[in-house]
């Protein structure tokens, strides 16, 4: 009767077939309530009046009613009383279960109310509300997402704190969880950590070992270990520029050999996440530095932590700016401008800025990717921001955000930039194939197994087959997870710990990895020194990788075909 449930709850279809649709009813009702009571609780993880009476389970043509009474006893007495007897019985749920979800239920998270309020008040904020509330709706069928704001605020603000049963306890109306929906999301998570899991442990690594296979042997043992620092000492300085024409000031972090060896020197510019500081990149600027690079890290004012801060503090209603889809590209080709002006009275006119490297980190790797050639198509962003509304994917609502500009075409390819690396970079939805087909410079694209903001099953992995460039690399890292979680405040360390399943790299293992694949990169394609071109293959990652439980993959150009083969097999997009 219903087939598309038989996948999810097997067992109680299963082990009572019968040819009653009525009598069938309770075995898969079961399933459909604890899966909803499940997604509940995940997507609304947030910390006496009972405003909502009900909680409508909605499968149609059923419609089963959970009160919020039921729910409010249980968390507060642990007592079980009929209404909510009959959905822990249909899930089948002994004790132990139950003491999990009463824990689940009455469980605060650790967020300052104002921040909830003015988070879910922002642009960024309000588009995710949009897109849970199409699945956890008014009673009737109308969006939820203003009472599930009102309710996730008010209890933000509320003495017990931000937890799911006072999250139930403050909405202000009844809701209904239409689990057609919730249903179909599930299917699509499913299917994306599947190819997750099938192309980051199977089929790049074997494409890696292929083109390892077939590549003149090296020992690399015998050849200088990128991953150590390089023989400069590195002075760093700040600079404060001011762009009149755009007016728009920033800080650029600037990090140069102190005594240069070169004659002419190479410069690459680094371009920081959202919501990040220049700060951030100081390791990887000041390994660069040390191998002779002068390396710029400008700040992006409308997209990094200052801006975070001015949301949170309530001097402004947006995570970021729309228009730092135009400035981020603009403040790297302004930087270029600035060290051209300066080159001669403080860099004795050695500066090579005719041959420049860009670096982007997530909001940045779009950024690179636009200095590099990609142009919006905002056709394709259009169509995917409608039919990704299933797509767990952050990145998909940050780039979403781009239908707020005006529809140009924006073209912010800089000639002086010869060579780009996105790492976990934001571009899929907003560039898509014609636009990423624009790059003819060298480009390597980073990719985490374990990042969840840029998932690489819907960020790289299309967009690198997308790349015509003749000179394109994919690297995989395993369990990279988008940014360091141990710098992160806020009690994120102790929350990975109580996750016994969660085990992640050391930061210095990483940091390796990208290290030597980027100074690599740099001296092949900015620098234009052919005896780095054996760091950047396949073998040599698999060289650094040996004995690591968490290894680094890297393909070229040459398995760009094999990988279509192996996306159009997954069939995960479907």
């Amino acid at each position: 009767m219903f087939p598309k449930l038989k996948k999810f709850f097997p067992s109680y279809l299963v082990n009572h077939q019968t040819n009653d649709p009525q009598a069938s009813l309770p075995h898969w009702l079961q399933g459909l309530t604890l899966g909803a009571v499940t997604i509940a609780s995940i997507v609304l993880p947030f910390n006496k009046q009972t405003l909502a009476q009900t909680l409508y389970f909605l499968y149609p043509p059923i419609k089963e009613p959970l009160r919020v009474e039921s729910l409010d006893i249980f968390a507060r007495e642990g007592e079980i009383n009929r209404n909510l007897g009959f959905f822990l019985d249909l899930a089948r749920t002994n004790e132990e279960a139950q003491l999990k979800f009463r824990e689940a239920l009455n469980t605060p998270a650790a967020l300052e109310p104002l921040l909830v309020s003015r988070f879910f008040n922002s642009n960024l904020g309000e588009e995710i509300l949009t897109r849970v509330g199409d699945t956890i709706q008014i009673e009737g069928g109308r969006n939820g997402k203003y009472a599930l704001r009102g309710a996730l605020v008010a209890a933000a603000f509320d003495d017990e704190g931000l937890s799911l049963i006072n999250f139930f306890r403050k909405l202000p109306t009844n809701i209904q969880f239409d689990l057609q929906k919730i249903l179909e999301i599930s299917q699509s998570t499913e299917k994306a950590v599947a190819a997750t899991k099938l192309f980051s442990e199977v089929v790049i690594p074997q494409l890696s070992a292929a083109e390892a296979a077939a590549a003149e042997p090296v020992n690399f043992a015998d050849l200088r270990d990128l991953r150590e620092r390089g023989g400069h000492s590195v002075k760093e300085r700040k600079w404060t520029l001011t762009d009149k024409s755009r007016e728009r000031s920033f800080h650029v972090d600037l990090y140069q050999p102190a005594r240069s060896q070169r004659d002419n020197t190479p410069v690459l510019i680094i371009s920081h996440g959202l919501g990040s500081t220049t700060e951030e990149f100081a390791p990887i600027a000041q390994h660069l530095a040390s191998y002779g690079f002068v390396v710029a890290v400008p700040q992006h004012i409308g997209s990094d932590s200052e801006q975070k801060d001015a949301l949170f503090s309530g001097l402004s209603r947006e995570v970021f700016l729309t228009s730092e889809f135009i400035d981020r590209p603009l403040d790297i080709s302004y930087v270029i401008d600035e060290l051209e002006r300066r080159n001669l009275e403080e860099f004795d006119g050695k500066l090579v800025l005719d041959k420049v490297g860009v670096f982007g980190h997530s909001f940045g790797g779009y950024t690179a990717l636009a200095i590099a050639g990609a142009t919006i198509d905002f056709d394709h962003l259009e169509r995917e921001c409608t039919i990704g509304e299933g797509r767990l994917n952050t990145a998909l609502l940050l780039q979403c955000q781009a239908l707020d500009l005006e529809r140009q075409e924006y073209n912010f390819r800089d000639e002086r930039v010869v060579a780009v690396l996105g790492h976990n970079p934001v571009n899929r939805t907003i560039f898509g194939p014609q636009g990423l087909s624009s790059i003819q410079i060298p480009i390597l694209l980073g990719a985490g197994s374990y990042d969840p903001a840029t998932p690489f099953v819907y960020e790289q992995l299309d967009s690198f087959t997308w790349l015509t460039s003749a000179n394109k690399y994919l690297m995989l890292q395993e369990g990279q997870t988008h940014i360091d979680l141990s710098t992160i405040d806020g009690g994120m360390s102790e929350v990975i710990d109580s996750v016994e399943e969660i085990v992640l790299p050391e930061t210095q293992l990483l940091q390796d990895y990208s290290h030597a694949t980027v100074l690599a990169f740099a001296e092949v394609y900015v620098v234009n020194d052919p005896d780095y071109l054996p760091y950047i293959q396949s073998s040599y990652l698999n060289y650094l990788s040996q004995g690591q439980k968490f290894k680094t993959y890297l393909i070229s150009e040459d398995s760009s075909e094999k990988l279509v083969d192996e996306i159009a097999k997954s069939k995960f997009e479907d």
